[in-house]
């Protein structure tokens, strides 16, 4: 037989072997070509994208080993400024606690919360304790109203709390404060807020225990934890439609508060699966592959390490990407004079609530409504930052932060949300969360971490 013939007879294996090949090579273009690094014109969105090459593929945790994370700023003691300080955002509180369900309002004169804001309360409670500012047994007193009242509350389907309640009826409402008959769905994140404030308050008030499980009986928390991850609930046309929750920071602040009671959570705590890094001002960020409501990509505050740092303690990984985030702003600060501490807020101004970032929507320090919107003339030096940064890390950069919001405090109200960048103009907003974080911070330079038991 001749070797024409033999080459006819194998021309089906030849065609085979040769698209194989040629789609290889097509496919190792199209990942070359994925991998061109993306170039922003503005000054401030000057960026580096960390192209996922083999390298970055074996470990992109191995970038944090070059960050030496900041040692933390534990003194033991308070200054009379600290406690100064600590009486203006406890005035927050005692301005805004309902007297009747023991709730208070997210905002100032506002009568509505979420979990979230609920949580925050209770950690500012356990804060003011370690201050000083009341005993246990007005603190126990508080908690115990709160964990009352939640227990009363009509859950959304029966399953999970809703998303915003009034603080003086305990009634579902939508988030304008109006009564909803079916309710806004549950938020996975909130509800993982409110139970790190749980597990605080076993730990520093155990026999307030069985209130607290109680309360979490009453909830079917499997229905918001899937597969090691966590799923929140909207309401869609009427029906109710679930997604998982979380981003890089965020995810992992609340897979630790569920890891207090016993829930798996190993998907949302690990973070290499959805990992990407930006380098931000010469400092790597951790960013997250997966976009934000599947509209922008996905946004970096300091929100989530602070409170990390604040009542958990860091671990070694939170460690070195909570320095990174800091450091970026103080690098930022250097390169501009702008001070920089940003954060997500609510404005005093539509839309009333912004992610101010160190890198999001595709570029660095962009301010991002919920949407995805950029709104950055509403850049907020944020309050509860500069004072977690300054508690945390005490560099000589956070004591010009703390220093750069004095003018927030309203020893009448508390520390409002903090100053515009654009203008130098007062962002008026006063809330539950930046008081909490006022005093949590302080409590954290005296004790160190609310999880930590004082002797």
């Amino acid at each position: 037989m001749s070797f024409r013939t033999n080459l006819v007879r194998a021309r089906g294996h030849i065609v085979f072997l040769v698209a194989l090949v040629l789609g290889l090579c097509l496919v190792l273009w199209l990942e070359r070509l994925g991998q061109m690094p993306v170039a922003d014109t503005t000054a401030d969105e000057q960026q580096i994208q960390i192209a996922p090459n083999a390298e970055w593929e074996q470990d992109l945790m191995a970038t944090f080993e070059n960050v030496d994370p900041l040692p933390l700023d534990i003194r033991g003691l308070s200054s009379v400024k600290d406690l100064d300080d600590a009486k203006i955002a406890w005035k927050y509180f005692q301005n805004n606690t309902d007297p009747v369900t023991g709730l208070v309002n997210s905002a100032n004169n506002y009568p509505s919360t979420t979990m979230w804001e609920t949580g925050s309360y209770l950690i500012a409670v356990l804060a003011a304790e370690r201050l000083g500012l009341i005993d246990a047994s007005e603190a126990e007193s508080r908690i115990g109203k709160v964990l009352d009242s939640l227990k009363k509350i009509r859950l959304f389907d029966d399953m999970l709390p809703n998303k915003a309640y009034n603080t003086r009826t305990l009634e579902l409402v939508d988030y304008t404060n109006k009564p909803s008959a079916k309710g806004l769905g549950w938020s996975a994140l909130d509800i993982a807020r409110i139970i790190a404030s749980f597990g605080l308050v076993e730990r520093n008030h155990p026999d307030l225990a069985p209130k607290v499980e109680d309360v979490m009986d009453g909830w079917k928390l499997s229905e918001m934890v899937k597969d090691g991850e966590l799923w929140g609930a909207n309401v869609r046309e009427g029906k109710t439609v679930e997604n998982q929750e979380g981003r890089v920071g965020y995810e992992q602040y609340a897979a630790k508060a569920m890891m207090l009671f016993g829930y798996d959570m190993y998907r949302a705590y690990e973070v290499r699966d959805n990992l990407m890094i930006k380098e931000v001002d010469g400092e790597p960020i951790p960013v997250d592959s997966r976009m934000h409501r599947g509209v922008t990509p996905a946004f970096v505050v300091s929100e989530p390490y602070l409170f990390d740092g604040l009542e958990f303690g860091f671990d070694a990984r939170s460690q070195r990407f909570a320095t990174a985030v800091y450091k970026a702003q103080e690098a930022r600060y250097e390169r501009t004079g702008q001070l920089t501490a940003v954060t997500e807020s609510h404005l005093n101004v539509a839309p009333y609530f912004a992610y101010a970032t160190v890198w999001g929507g595709g570029a660095p320090w962009a301010v991002l409504s919920f949407a995805g919107d950029r709104m950055d003339s509403k850049r907020t030096l944020a309050t509860k930052a500069a004072y977690a940064w300054n508690a945390l890390f005490g560099t000589d950069y956070t004591r010009k932060l703390v220093a750069g919001v004095a003018s927030t405090a309203d020893p009448e109200k508390g520390f409002a949300e903090g100053i515009y960048e654009t203008d130098g103009t007062l962002n008026t907003s006063i809330t539950a969360n930046t008081n909490s974080v006022v005093l949590s911070s302080l409590a954290f330079k005296l004790d160190g971490p609310l999880m930590r038991a004082v002797k």
